[in-house]
């Protein structure tokens, strides 16, 4: 377990720099991770992250924009409401102008 907590640990700290009304994907974080096939990975790291409220999972999604982890949030929006208090604009649980809001941590944060 070890191992997966320290990769969780590298997950949360690249899921803290995601900027306020901004996404990224489980896949673009393995990515920046250099662990480009551990998106699940990634996801599972959001799902146990959801006791600390300084890490702001509702800001990761799928490759697609779609809040494929909305069912690990408390309430029956929350994720939807959280994104949508940030202005990003959701319709069928998809994030609307995905490319506009897209947050990719290769292209903002220095190499790991």
């Amino acid at each position: 377990m070890k191992e997966s907590s320290n990769f969780f640990e590298k997950v949360y700290e690249v899921a803290v720099q995601i900027p306020f009304g901004r996404v990224t994907s489980y896949g673009a974080i393995a990515k920046y991770l250099g662990a480009a096939r551990s998106a699940r990975m990634v996801g599972w790291a959001m799902n146990a992250s959801h006791n600390n409220n300084d890490i702001p999972a509702h800001r990761v999604v799928n490759r697609k924009g779609l809040l494929t982890g909305k069912h690990h949030f408390d309430g029956t929006n929350l994720m939807q409401q959280l994104l949508e208090s940030e202005g990003i604009i959701i319709k069928d649980f998809q994030i609307q102008n995905f490319e506009s809001v897209f947050w990719d941590p290769s292209k903002e944060l220095p190499i790991p």
